[in-house]
């Protein structure tokens, strides 16, 4: 992934950035961004952008694909694979957050003037945007290919 142009501080580089709420009327959202954080850590790739991006970019160090899981609707890392992300996760993401009355429009001023490759949405203009596009899209029709697992089976 392209890091050149992108924030760093402290030897950490900006490649993901999300808000909550993430649209103009959307005031009383059931998920703060608290919620949002911790689902990012702790979810699955099925409900989590950032986890998905992660887990199919990492797949070949983890050794975990994208599956469809349990009656096949869902597609996530299996449980193992989600495991492997959080622990890769505790290691290696690190969050920071800013306090806006407005999150939604901050996050589209970032997104238009910083660097940050793991944004797809809002982000077509990042080089790596239409490639990482690719590449999920690659994992969704490869996941479908393959037989649906057993998420409670501890083997997967």
């Amino acid at each position: 992934m392209p890091v050149d142009g992108c924030f760093t501080h402290d030897g950490l580089t900006l490649l993901y950035i999300a808000g909550s709420p993430d649209k103009k009327g959307k005031a009383n959202s059931t998920q703060n961004l608290q919620q949002r954080v911790r689902y990012h850590f702790k979810g699955n790739a099925d409900g989590s952008t950032l986890r998905r991006s992660l887990g199919i970019l990492l797949a070949k160090e983890s050794g975990y694909s994208l599956r469809r899981v349990g009656s096949g609707k869902k597609m996530t890392l299996t449980n193992k694979g989600e495991q492997w992300l959080d622990l890769w996760m505790q290691e290696n993401a690190f969050v920071t957050w800013i306090e806006n009355e407005e999150p939604w429009d901050l996050e589209n001023k970032l997104l238009n003037s910083l660097s940050i490759p793991l944004n797809i949405q809002g982000n077509k203009h990042h080089p790596y945007a239409a490639l990482l596009t690719q590449i999920r899209n690659l994992a969704i029709v490869q996941a479908e290919e393959v037989d649906v697992v057993d998420d409670n089976d501890p083997r997967v």
